[in-house]
């Protein structure tokens, strides 16, 4: 569970209100050189960040937090950080904490750690891939594919039982990474979309392809043996797919582990990984009812039985592997028919949580009670109502206090400008100062529409009074995050007019190249 974060300076973020509240750029207009040229990805770690980062990893050695890599991210000023392999809890403990130290080191380096999932519009966002594996309690990783067919029989079973369990419960999964941070990020083109499909490469699709077509019922010895040796005996040691489809994946399966990637850089893993454990503890369970139901009612052997469930599990789970572009409207149209969920809204993906079928699952498994469910989701949707309410609030504030105001006072020294020229070259000035003029009407236009377009969104959060829960997470989503994309537009606009030496707000081009 690595933390990829921005490391931003300290002095720029002081001049972003919008940074220092909600941390995002509620506004900016993207730099003429961004994250295009790759250089950043592929170039050595700058100095400054590198003194951080040995820091960090002095201060994680002394806590216990085994940081194995550090490097450089796709956007500029990003970079990740990820701990050694460890048994879950320990791990999701050892990722708070490890955000938790970064905070406290950046302060010594002057820098500020972002952990927003999308801090700079146009820029790459930031998530947390959480590597997923289950092991035996002698530490045998049972993800990994062996040298004999037994052992990949076993590897299969715990790989096609997970595989299930996510399809079963797309929608739970799904809403375990919803929050009003992430909700920026997925679907963009650098995360895996909001919905959740499995990606497993060419080899063994290619495998459970033909396991889907095994003989039902009993095995003559012919066909068990052609199973072992020609399908199940073949499977690789190692299983790496070289594509690069695998990162467009919310859930992809890579080698000898599963890699959960939609969450979000500033969420507590503990989060999803619950709710995946409990998924797939639930359908082992039900793998073993079934297992023994063949065995005791058909009198089919053990691994006759296991080839039998995990045969119709293929087929029963086959539309929530998906080996194309996750990102293309395609998928959007084909996952819509194969009757996968799409919940791009948090307090639409939040739902699921208090459903009856996420209910009974906790409730059987004994992880949380319906009280225990019903209070976290209540938490949920207050916590997305206010970050919302409050990124409203900032973005009116700023946009009228400071982008306006500026704006103005550019447009008078046109006038100015335009009334002097007028002065000396009389009627002739309209020709003269033609692009100031024209100027000036374009600021106006924009000033126009933020004004109204502040009015409007102020008077939607007024609203809130009357609102609770759901209905009040579902305004805030649907009536008062529209504007923010409107008013920012015309904001970002007037800074690519307005004199740069006017202009209030630290730009891109200065809070991402800092060496």
């Amino acid at each position: 569970m690595g933390a990829r974060i921005f490391l931003i300076d300290d002095a720029l973020m002081l001049s972003r209100p919008d940074l220092q509240l909600t941390g995002r750029t509620l506004l900016g207009h993207s730099p003429a050189k961004g994250q295009q040229l790759d250089d950043h990805y592929f170039g050595t770690i700058p100095a400054r960040a590198m003194s951080f980062m040995q820091d960090l990893e002095q201060e994680c050695m002394l806590l216990g937090i085994p940081v194995k890599t550090r490097h450089n991210e796709v956007a500029p000023n990003q970079f990740e950080v990820a701990p050694i392999f460890e048994e879950a809890n320990l791990a999701v403990d050892h990722n708070s904490l490890l955000m938790d130290v970064m905070q406290k080191v950046s302060r010594r380096h002057k820098f500020k750690v972002l952990f927003h999932e999308k801090p700079f519009s146009g820029i790459n966002g930031s998530g947390k891939h959480n590597n997923w594996s289950l092991s035996s309690d002698k530490g045998i990783n049972l993800l990994s594919p062996g040298k004999t067919p037994m052992k990949n029989l076993q590897f299969l079973t715990f790989f096609i039982n997970t595989i299930k369990a996510v399809f079963t419960y797309e929608e739970l999964l799904r809403s375990s990474i919803a929050s009003a941070s992430n909700e920026y990020r997925l679907g963009a083109n650098e995360a895996p979309p909001a919905i959740i499909s499995v990606f497993i490469g060419k080899q063994l699709s290619a495998v459970l392809d033909e396991l889907e077509n095994v003989t039902k019922g009993k095995l003559s010895p012919q066909e068990k043996t052609d199973l072992k040796l020609n399908i199940i005996g073949k499977i690789p040691e190692i299983l790496l797919d070289n594509t690069d489809r695998n990162r467009t994946s919310p859930f992809a399966f890579t080698g000898n582990k599963f890699e959960f990637r939609a969450v979000g850089s500033s969420a507590n893993c503990a989060i999803p990984m619950t709710i995946l454990n409990t998924i797939v503890a639930k359908q082992l369970k039900e793998f073993k009812i079934e297992v023994d139901a063949l065995i005791d009612e058909k009198g089919l052997k053990k691994d006759e039985a296991v080839f039998n469930i995990l045969r119709e599990y293929i087929k029963d789970s086959k539309e929530i592997r998906f080996e194309g572009d996750s990102y293309g409207e395609a998928w959007e149209k084909e996952a819509k028919k194969r009757g996968l969920s799409n919940n791009k809204a948090t307090p639409e993906a939040l739902k699921v949580k208090v459903s009856n079928k996420t209910i009974s699952l906790f409730e059987e498994m004994e992880v949380m009670s319906k009280i225990e469910l019903e209070a976290r989701y209540e938490i949920d949707l207050e916590s997305y109502s206010k970050k919302v309410q409050i990124e409203g609030r900032v973005l009116g504030d700023i946009a009228r206090n400071q982008v306006v105001p500026t704006a103005i006072i550019y447009q008078n020294t046109l006038l100015e400008n335009t009334k002097n020229l007028k002065e000396i070259f009389g009627d002739e000035y309209k020709n003269i100062a033609k692009e100031q003029i024209e100027l000036i009407m374009i600021i106006s236009n924009h000033i126009t529409q933020i004004n109204g377009l502040v009015i409007k969104m102020e008077a939607e959060i007024i609203k809130i009074n009357k609102l609770l829960g759901l209905k009040l997470a579902e305004h805030f989503c649907n009536k008062v995050k529209p504007f923010f994309v409107d008013i920012r537009y015309h904001c970002d606009q007037l800074e690519t007019l307005v004199d740069d030496n006017l202009w209030p707000l630290t730009k891109y081009r200065e809070l991402l190249f800092t060496k």
